[in-house]
């Protein structure tokens, strides 16, 4: 005979389904929110994607009435602090800010606990201006004029990188391809480094950004901005369409959720985010960190991290990238 207290406790295991039903999922979606949220970002704080997590955190909180907390977990090239949040619980609490590199990227490079799949991408937050540099006596003045010249003379330049698989270095990889020129690739620990072997004249290209500044004192130069607009920090210096080149490389950032949040909460803070991105003063905080918004709800955000993750994804094993 089942004593009281087991067949209590049977009953009990039978009724738990019914606590987690659709109905009580659109109850919680309906009081949303009712506490702090939390935003994590993968890197360390002072970066782009602790800047942007803290600026779009918090014009968001003030929309929602409730405290954003942003978490900086940074480990293991940025996988530590996504996998974190892709294992964290789906009732719309807990988020995830991260760039191209870290959701689409990584998962081909290495064993990390997580794919693009493992979350809910909610928007796409700003895209990167981008940028391609060179030391200020080169002998070309554009991307094209580099082109040809590392045409004529394959594997004599070198492109930094800061890092194996980073978007910096697939950048590179991809317009090298498109263009069938052969440049070989040196790795750094990170920008400032190569950008300083570059001015130095160790170094003849980089794909990154964080090269605005010193273009715009004059220490290095500008061959082209990567994105399909020129950036009005460098209005001078033309787009890579602008000289012919179809391949537009991805580099964004996301707001991401942890796969299984309810679909209301989903389009509530894809809404609001919309709202933050269009509001004063976002352009001009943006353009800090070389990006501008650029906004894309839950539906065509899906769309194109998914298109980017199998490109890249693609790009990755034909070349045989491996991360450090």
């Amino acid at each position: 005979m089942i004593r009281k207290r087991h067949l209590i406790g049977m009953l009990a295991l039978v009724a738990l389904p019914a606590a987690f039903s659709p109905a009580t999922a659109q109850t919680a979606s309906a009081n949303w929110p009712d506490k702090p949220i939390r935003f994590i970002t993968p890197y360390p704080p002072g970066g782009s994607s602790d800047i942007i997590t803290r600026f779009i955190g918090d014009r968001v909180s003030k929309a929602l009435g409730q405290p954003v907390i942003v978490e900086n977990k940074p480990g293991a090239g940025a996988a530590l602090g996504t996998e974190y949040a892709a294992r964290a619980a789906p009732d719309g609490y807990t988020f995830f800010v991260g760039p191209t590199a870290t959701v689409a990227v990584a998962p081909y490079l290495r064993k990390t606990g997580y794919t693009w799949e493992s979350f809910t991408p909610i928007a796409k937050l700003s895209s990167s201006y981008g940028l391609i540099a060179t030391r200020k006596d080169a002998p070309f003045s554009n991307y094209k004029e580099f082109i040809a010249a590392a045409k004529a003379n394959p594997n004599k330049f070198t492109f930094a990188s800061n890092g194996v698989g980073s978007i910096v270095h697939l950048t590179g990889v991809l317009l090298h391809k498109q263009s069938g020129v052969e440049v070989t690739h040196v790795p750094y620990k990170g920008a400032m480094e190569s950008m300083t072997d570059m001015i130095g004249g160790r170094i003849d290209v980089m794909y990154d950004p964080v090269t605005a500044a010193r273009v715009k004192s004059g220490d290095l130069k500008g061959l082209a901005t990567t994105s399909d607009i020129r950036n009005p920090q460098l209005p001078d210096i033309p787009t890579l369409k602008e000289q012919g080149f179809s391949v537009n490389p991805p580099s964004w950032f996301g707001l991401f959720a942890p796969k299984g949040t309810p679909a209301p909460i989903v389009a509530r803070m894809a809404e609001e985010t919309a709202k933050v991105l269009a509001g004063p003063g976002v352009r001009e905080q943006l353009l800090l960190s070389a990006m501008y918004p650029d906004f894309a709800g839950p539906a065509e955000f899906a769309k194109q991290v998914e298109r980017d993750a199998n490109h890249l994804r693609d790009v990755v094993q034909k070349e045989g990238i491996k991360g450090d």
